[in-house]
């Protein structure tokens, strides 16, 4: 039953069962796993730090299946004269990024990245995208022959030649089978325990219920589907609608407003993803990967925070990146720009208006009401 319901079946949902019958005849056991997995998480920052505190005690809740000790790298820094790994080995807790919470003192911080996936065989991917492929190269030869990992990662790699999801760069590049992890999921909620559900797409039901160990508990509910590429896409177009909404809030429209672009933003993340990839569900847009992701960034994310201040501060997003999110790159903008250049190449652009118009606001100096003129 645990595989049937990780994958999002369970004894109520009929129609679920007779749309994947290959699964009724399927079973599952855990005794094809010879050794213990050895767990690593590659990224220590806000949302890191909040999963490895689930995945810290989910490896002692299974002691069967995994080893006991997570080794976390962290991107060594100074933090008020003392390394930051040595505070999170002294107190368990990340004082920069989660301050006052605590984990498990199974969580190793390590930071050199080739010692921290030594003989690992299960990576949890979860750093700024930017470091994805130097991060993989410095760690081919480092991990177990066989490995597999799941991507935290809310972004895409999009160029006026295609798209590439993280988790197939990752795939790619280390030869592993790929996750992925997507939800109404704001750090700090998580970190404090908060209920909320999560999203992991995996195409293999083996994979999907050991991550389904790793990171499910009563407070953090997983659900497992198959469609890993909707999971991915929802996680980074939905950062271009919480941009829009955040200027609905800067121009004080109010709740019908705001809830007009909520739906119409997912209508284009909806055609977006079948459009440009032949195997999306419509079903996953309702997963909390799609619809719920969406409500919580739109209410209080950083994307929506930042484009609420521009529209009332007037200062470029630049700025307000600086004094906001202490030099952090917004995600929502940089996906617009990427997004409208993959459009372009392709003379799409007028069937999506609302990316098209948040694109337009952002690089080409429109004026934030036309979010409701021009879409």
């Amino acid at each position: 039953m645990l595989a049937y319901k990780a994958w999002g079946i369970v004894p109520v949902a009929t129609r679920s069962l007779k749309s994947r019958p290959s699964l009724l005849s399927r079973t599952f056991s855990t005794s094809y796993i010879m050794n213990k997995e050895r767990v690593c998480i590659i990224g220590s920052g806000n949302w890191g730090s909040a999963v490895g505190k689930i995945i810290g005690q989910n490896v002692l809740n299974f002691p069967d299946l995994f080893e006991p000790q997570v080794n976390q790298w962290v991107f060594e820094e100074t933090y008020k004269g003392e390394k930051l790994t040595a505070i999170i080995n002294r107190e368990h807790e990340n004082v920069k990024y989660l301050p006052g919470i605590k984990f498990g003192d199974n969580i190793k911080a390590i930071p050199d990245i080739v010692d921290a996936c030594s003989g690992a065989t299960v990576l949890v991917f979860v750093l700024p995208h930017q470091f994805v492929r130097g991060v993989c190269e410095k760690i081919k030869g480092s991990i177990s022959p066989n490995a597999r990992g799941i991507s935290l990662i809310k972004g895409l790699d999009i160029s006026p030649e295609g798209i590439t999801l993280f988790s197939q760069e990752i795939s790619r590049m280390l030869d592993i089978e790929m996750a992925a992890l997507s939800g109404a999921n704001i750090a700090d909620e998580v970190a404090n325990e908060k209920f909320c559900e999560t999203t992991i797409g995996s195409t293999s039901p083996e994979n999907g219920d050991l991550f389904f160990k790793l990171f499910h508990t009563p407070y953090f509910r997983v659900n497992v589907i198959r469609d890993h590429v909707g999971v991915e896409l929802c996680g980074a177009l939905k950062n271009i609608v919480a941009v829009a909404a955040g200027f609905t809030d800067g121009l004080k429209y109010g709740s019908n407003t705001k809830a007009a672009i909520i739906r119409r933003g997912l209508m284009e993340m909806r055609k977006f993803g079948k459009t440009f990839f032949s195997t999306v569900e419509s079903e996953t847009f309702f997963e909390s990967c799609g619809v719920a992701d969406l409500i919580t960034t739109c209410s209080g994310g950083r994307n929506r925070k930042v484009a609420e201040a521009y529209v009332t501060s007037g200062k470029p997003i630049e700025v307000l990146e600086r004094e906001l999110l202490n030099g952090q790159k917004l995600q929502g903008t940089l996906t617009a720009q990427e997004v409208h250049e993959f459009l372009l190449a392709r003379k799409m652009v007028d069937e999506f208006p609302l990316f098209t118009t948040v694109y337009n606001i952002c690089y080409e100096g429109a004026h934030p009401e036309t979010i409701v003129h021009d879409i």
